[in-house]
Order: C-alpha cells, then sequence, then structure tokens
C-alpha cells in the first residue's frame, strides 16, 4: 500500500533493470518521490549536476564504471548518499571509507530506514 508522500524526492542509480524496479516500488510505496530511477553514469552525472532530490542511492558499478564522480558532485552539492554495493566496503576509494553503505542483497526495510535517516 502506498503512503501519503513525504515531499523527498530520491535518486536511484540501478543498472540492473529489475533491481532498479523494486527499489523505486519501495522507495514510492514509502511516500518517496523517485528520480530517476538511471542506469547509465552519462545519465547520472547529468542528474547529479541538474536534478532536485534529498538523498541519492549510488550503485558503485553502472555498466562496468565506477560511480564515484556522481558522489563527488552530490558531496559537493551536501545531499547524502548511500553506495549500493554487492563487494564490501574495501572497493571505495578512501575518500568514501566513512560513507554509507548497503550491502546487496538487502531487504526494502533496510533501504527505506537508510532514506529515512537521511531525510530525517
Amino acid at each position: 500500500m502506498k503512503r501519503e508522500s513525504t515531499g523527498r524526492r530520491v535518486l536511484v542509480i540501478e543498472d540492473e533493470m529489475m533491481v532498479a524496479m523494486g527499489l523505486e516500488m519501495a522507495l514510492e510505496d514509502a511516500g518517496y518521490d523517485v528520480v530517476g530511477p538511471f542506469g547509465r553514469l552519462d545519465q547520472a552525472l547529468d542528474a547529479a549536476c541538474n536534478e532536485r532530490m534529498d538523498v541519492a542511492l549510488l550503485d558503485v558499478n553502472v555498466r562496468g564504471e565506477d560511480i564515484f564522480p556522481v558522489a563527488d558532485i552530490l558531496a559537493a552539492r551536501g545531499i547524502p548518499y548511500v553506495f549500493l554495493t554487492g563487494y564490501g566496503r574495501d572497493i571505495l576509494p578512501a575518500r568514501f571509507g566513512s560513507g554509507r553503505i548497503l550491502s546487496k542483497p538487502f531487504q526494502a526495510i533496510q533501504l527505506v530506514a537508510a532514506v529515512r535517516e537521511l531525510t530525517a
């Protein structure tokens, strides 16, 4: 059941269509407005520069390309983000060592809790 809108916008960067659809559904069911999802780095960079959002969910590896330039843009804009990865924290560059991470696979409740915490 979809909840009333929180008015909060969540950027979703995920290149696996089924995963992206699951993220979108979980967020919309929790009352968030989804920006995207985007599955290519060029789209992600454009969205990071030009879209309005309150928080972002970033798949670490988007079609073989690292998402870190997008995280740099978001950090410069003061927008919090969560890395989504099945590889673990070790693949994050040192500058993101203390960044938030959700390890795949994760449950929708974990995803929503992370977004809720960053938009509180």
